[in-house]
């Protein structure tokens, strides 16, 4: 057992959150997709001389890449700043090193699927832009071979846990900020636009071979899993600080802990605010504990040493630099965060949280404040197209597939096909 010589501080903790403030504005992007066969659309899995970790090995083997292992088990590749990681149900997910432009995004992201497509098309596999496994369900999706998962899935609770874990894929767009007063006036905003962006981004109706009715059955999926680590993670309030979303943190039940390349199964018997004060069973808490513990924290935006937005299902690529566009026309114009404030500064904590259970079903339909849905995404798409505009930005390009689909009343899944 290894024991720290000094009691971890909150200031230890606000500290890792603090460190994100910076002057450059970058973007950040995770992107997963759904390996599945070419001919069925069935789930490849993680084994087998076609499965996923055999693409990964050739994979690695053409283009230079290393392997991220867990017990000797290749769960991932990396090659500098970027990551291609494998998620519970094999899903595959693509994290590259965050750049000032879309376009620079989109470069990276293009270097690498080159490459990586035309290996898993000599598999037969092809990586599917949607939000959920169209044909394939948990049951007969078995976990790859990473311990945290295993944790993760003995752990969590819900009805749909499996369902998110095993059958899910979605896009991660994350956001700087430059002072904590930047961090919680984005991060508050951000709130308030996640479900609205849920709706516009909503691509995952096809489940088990039928449509489910669902524009996001993946959204279903998450707010039925362990509401006390997911879901909205503060109550948005305007003088919110570090301090508090920390203080939120040490709430959460404790799941598991590293020690020595181990995991030691802690199972929610306490929460990370005891385990600072007490221990567990010998183990006094460190920053590595808190980070792991940062990550198995859930909610639809995370704050770390940036501001994480998770709320959105996978989509064909055009469509996700346009999402990227939106929130660089958003957040990184300081007269545009003040427009979209004043658009939805009626909207309260309790009005988002009853406004994403209704999202999955009806997305851009959903009525919140006796306004439709898609009527005010349609004003979100505007201030963040004019801010690009009047910037000068070259990205503003990028910005129309999304936002012109959004103008029809439609949402990825009213438009593609599995």
């Amino acid at each position: 057992m290894s024991l720290c010589k000094t009691k971890l501080t909150i200031s230890d903790l606000i500290g890792t959150i603090s460190s994100g403030c910076k002057t450059d504005e970058l973007i950040g992007l995770e992107y997963e997709r759904l390996p599945v066969d070419k001919k069925t659309n069935e789930t490849v899995s993680y084994y087998g001389s076609r499965g996923v970790c055999s693409v990964l090995k050739q994979f690695a083997r053409v283009d230079n890449w290393d392997y991220i292992e867990d017990n000797g088990q290749i769960i991932g590749l990396k090659k500098l700043h970027d990551t291609v990681t494998l998620e519970p149900g094999s899903q595959v997910e693509l994290s590259v090193e965050p750049q000032k432009t879309v376009a620079d995004l989109k470069n990276k992201v293009d270097t690498i699927n080159k490459t990586l497509l035309s290996v898993f098309d000599k598999y037969g596999i092809k990586l599917l832009n949607y939000g959920i496994y169209p044909v394939s369900t948990y049951k007969g999706i078995k976990l790859i071979p990473k311990k945290r998962y295993d944790y993760m899935t003995n752990y969590l609770w819900g009805i749909l846990s499996d369902v998110m874990m095993r059958e899910t894929a979605g896009i991660q767009v994350g956001i700087d900020f430059k002072s904590e007063e930047d961090a919680i006036r984005k991060f508050n905003l951000a709130n308030k636009i996640s479900p609205f962006v849920t709706a516009m981004c909503a691509n995952s109706s096809v489940r088990g071979g039928v449509n489910t009715g669902y524009k996001s059955f993946r959204a279903l999926s998450w707010l039925y899993t362990d509401n006390e680590r997911c879901g909205l993670a503060t109550k948005l309030k305007d003088n919110m600080t570090f301090e508090d979303y920390v203080r939120t943190l040490l709430k959460v039940p404790v799941i598991f802990i590293r020690r020595d390349n181990k995991y030691i199964f802690v199972d929610g018997k306490v929460n990370f605010a005891q385990f600072m004060q007490s221990g567990y069973e010998g183990y006094e808490a460190t920053i590595e504990d808190f980070s792991l513990h940062s990550n198995l924290f859930f909610p639809d935006i995370r704050l770390r040493n940036f501001i994480e937005i998770r709320n959105h299902d996978c989509m064909r690529e055009d469509y996700m630099y346009s999402l990227l566009a939106f929130y660089k026309g958003i957040f990184y114009n300081p007269d545009t965060l003040s427009q979209t404030e004043e658009l939805l500064h009626k909207i309260t904590y309790n009005d988002i949280s009853e406004f994403r259970y209704n999202i999955p079903r009806t997305g851009l339909k959903t009525v919140v404040k006796s306004q439709v849905a898609g009527d005010i995404t349609k004003e979100l798409f505007n201030i963040a197209q004019q801010s690009l505009r009047t910037q000068g930005d070259s990205d503003e390009d990028f910005i129309y597939p999304l936002m012109d689909l959004n103008k029809l009343g439609l949402t990825p899944a009213d438009k593609e096909t599995v």
